[in-house]
């Protein structure tokens, strides 16, 4: 599992762990592990060209200490210092000393220093740190159009928010990011992540000085297979859990055959759908137990998967109410969170309820605009799931889980084909159907996000397609047994 923590719980993890060493020899760790990394990716390091974009924090001192490195290795290495006042020190010393250029990123200089970074093989960005806010600034922003090399940020790329992901103003967009001793928000989070390329951590020490509380956590295909429900010799049907789905409409008869695919696929015993598209999913799924309604009187089930396709009406409506009245845990999704009372609290609920909006559906049930959802995800996962006492899966090009009083979940899986119609149904179907099997609403939600994430690869792999909703619900079944392998 990755696990990533604030800027602030970094730095006291640091402050602990320095206090334990040396004066310096921290940051040799960080240096010697980027310019590892670095060296991977030059491929052969002598007689190569690297360019240090050196900023005024720490990040600037790990970079010029790497760059040392790797002229002692022989590159040719120029180190442009964007604040020459506030370069680090012993960073700067060390470079010289081991033949390293230095030039100026502004003033009459800046001409050599552009040059520098255009001819470059690899760039290292280490501009601001972990605590840098807003955008470059217009001489940084300036060099960094002039890379035409790989380029690297060291920790995270300049001009993100190392706690958020949100970025403000223009940010570096690194090939690849080295990151020291955890990974940090920004790091998996969009729209920062889009910017971070490759991810590699580097070990410093830092994991016994890092609290074991609330993080941010991105699931790995380990934790996955360790959750997906697995039916011993003595299970049944219903002994496996039966998922209810209400879902469809004459209008939308489509979203219940969607839901109902990808329960099926889910590892639930059985489905029982209730609405009035059963012919159409029973055209599609004869297996399915279908039932005109209302839920209450449909039949047991484990839990209940509601809003799909189910329109605005009084019938809709009711069956909402219906579901919710249940002691079984319930997915709420697309029509049903509009029907939701705005600010609702669903803690008076016996079980557990999982909503998974996309950031409208979420910017209406915070009140606020879509831009502020999409800018600020991680915040907005948080104020969901704290405003209505529910396990929420925020949809898109970063899916998150947050439930209270644990790690927001970042699921890492997903590809940008998934932006298509019904593959929202999909997804709700098999949470529910998860959730019928015994997970946990948080964890249902995750593997539910990661197991649709990795069917979406794998439908449109190798190249890149562009695929169908039904099309991820049928490659579940092979992500299941890959995950397993």
């Amino acid at each position: 599992m990755r696990i990533a923590y604030s800027v602030e719980t970094v730095r006291a993890a640091e402050r602990e762990l320095m206090a334990r060493l040396p004066e310096g020899a921290l940051m040799q760790r960080a240096a010697a592990g980027l310019a590892a990394a670095c060296a991977d990716l030059l491929g052969r390091v002598y007689g190569s060209r690297v360019t240090l974009l050196i900023g005024s924090g720490d990040n600037g001192g790990d970079a010029l200490y790497a760059g040392a490195r790797l002229s002692h290795r022989g590159a040719g290495v120029t180190a442009v210092l964007l604040s020459p006042d506030r370069a680090h020190a012993g960073g700067l010393t060390a470079l010289r000393a081991a033949g390293g250029r230095v030039a100026v990123g502004d003033g009459e200089a800046k001409g050599d220093a552009e040059a520098a970074v255009a001819r470059a093989d690899l760039v290292i960005d280490g501009i601001v740190g972990i605590g840098g806010k807003g955008g470059l600034r217009p001489d940084a922003e300036r060099l960094v159009r002039a890379v035409r090399g790989t380029l690297v940020a060291v920790d995270l790329p300049s001009g993100v928010d190392a706690d958020t992901g949100e970025v403000r103003g223009s940010a570096v967009d690194a090939d690849a990011t080295i990151t020291f001793g955890t990974y940090k928000p920004g790091l998996l989070i969009d729209p920062a992540r889009t910017h971070a390329g490759a991810l590699r951590l580097v070990d410093i020490g830092l994991g016994a000085h890092l609290p074991a509380g609330p993080g941010v956590e991105a699931l790995q295909h380990e934790d996955v297979a360790a959750l997906l429900p697995r039916p011993s010799a003595e299970s049944d049907k219903y002994r496996r859990g039966v998922v209810g789905v209400v879902a469809g409409s004459a209008r939308y008869p489509g979203a219940a055959v969607l839901a109902v695919s990808g329960a099926l696929r889910g590892g639930a015993g059985a489905v029982r759908y209730v609405g009035p598209a059963a012919d159409n999913v029973i055209a599609r799924f004869p297996e399915t137990l279908v039932h005109a309604g209302p839920p209450a009187k449909a039949g047991r089930v484990q839990s209940w998967v509601v809003g799909p396709g189910l329109g605005d009406g009084a019938a809709a409506r009711h069956s909402l109410e219906d579901v919710l009245a249940s002691d079984v845990p319930v997915l709420v999704d697309a029509d049903g969170l509009h029907l939701l009372p705005t600010g609702g609290d669903l803690r008076k609920r016996e079980a557990a309820t999982v909503l998974t909006p996309h950031a409208g559906e979420a910017a209406a049930l915070l009140g606020v605009s879509r831009e502020e959802v999409e800018s600020g995800r991680l915040a907005a996962v948080r104020a969901l799931s704290e405003r209505y006492g529910a396990t929420v899966l925020l949809k898109g090009s970063t899916t998150l889980i947050a439930a209270e009083h644990h790690p927001v979940r970042v699921n890492p899986t997903g590809v940008g084909w998934l932006a298509t119609a019904g593959s929202g149904d999909v997804l709700s179907g098999l949470i529910g159907s998860l959730l019928a099997t015994g997970l946990p609403a948080r964890d249902a939600a995750s593997v539910g996000a990661y197991l649709h994430g990795l069917a979406a690869r794998r439908t449109t792999a190798p190249h890149g397609a562009p695929i169908a909703a039904y099309d991820v619900s049928t490659a579940l079944t092979d992500t299941w047994r890959d995950v397993l392998a």
